[in-house]
């Protein structure tokens, strides 16, 4: 039988990427709420909001208060890689916690600390090509498109 890696991305990453994904969808003169996109991502506002700063911290997405305010992915924004993002919104945290509360006996001399960290950086960089303009593309478009709608009647 042959092995698989998985890797896991936090909940904050992963709708980090739910959220540019669905801003990409969106013409230019179209802006959403980050209450709107909680409600159609079926997230907590709270969190949303905490993605949507971070996002704006890395200039993603560009965020205007008031009248024609709103939030839309800041220009050039398509053409970011999504193991750009992934990276920023993931940290620099390890695969694996050697130090912490309970310090591995095994951490002064271990190399799965060290294979563990390049093969994350592997995950990384095979997302390194793909951009928010491919991920977004036909057929999730469609599907970023009526999201949270709700059905007739």
């Amino acid at each position: 039988m042959g092995s698989v890696a998985l890797v896991q991305l936090t909940a904050f990453t992963d709708l980090g990427l739910r959220i540019v994904m669905r801003l990409a969808v969106l013409d230019d003169e179209q802006a959403a709420t980050t209450r709107a996109l909680a409600e159609e991502l079926n997230v907590p506002a709270t969190h949303a909001a905490k993605v949507v700063t971070q996002l704006g911290r890395l200039g993603v997405v560009d965020a205007r208060r008031g009248r024609g305010g709103g939030l839309r992915l800041a220009p050039g924004a398509r053409t970011v890689s999504v193991g750009f993002l992934a990276r920023a919104l993931e940290g620099d945290g390890e695969v694996v916690e050697c130090e912490g509360a309970h310090p591995c006996p095994l951490r002064g001399g271990c190399r799965l600390r060290t294979a563990l960290a390049r093969a994350r950086e592997a995950f990384f960089a095979a997302l390194d090509p793909v951009t928010l303009a491919d991920v977004a593309a036909p057929p999730t478009r469609e599907l970023l498109l009526h999201i949270g709608a709700r059905p007739p009647g």
